[in-house]
């Protein structure tokens, strides 16, 4: 039978499969520790009644608090 070859598959890939890689191993750490460490902001704005962990940003603190959590909570999006 001449012609005939058998078809060798390409190794599939990340880039070629259609599915995204799996996220590095630093990925998850980091995701949980911005969700608690805008958690804790929060929580100790709220124990030491305004005067911590940046005095002279007074209330704005929640924000900030919340923008770290949030950072995390984008990063969810993106967690394979």
């Amino acid at each position: 039978m001449a012609g005939t070859q058998k078809r060798t598959k390409a190794p599939r890939t990340p880039e070629t499969s259609g599915h995204d890689a799996p996220n590095p191993v630093w990925f998850k750490p980091v995701m949980f520790g911005f969700m608690l460490v805008g958690l804790v902001w929060i929580i100790v704005f709220y124990i030491s009644q305004g005067s911590l962990p940046i005095p002279s940003l007074e209330a704005w603190n929640i924000l900030v608090g919340f923008g770290i959590a949030f950072i995390g909570f984008l990063m969810t999006t993106r967690w394979r």
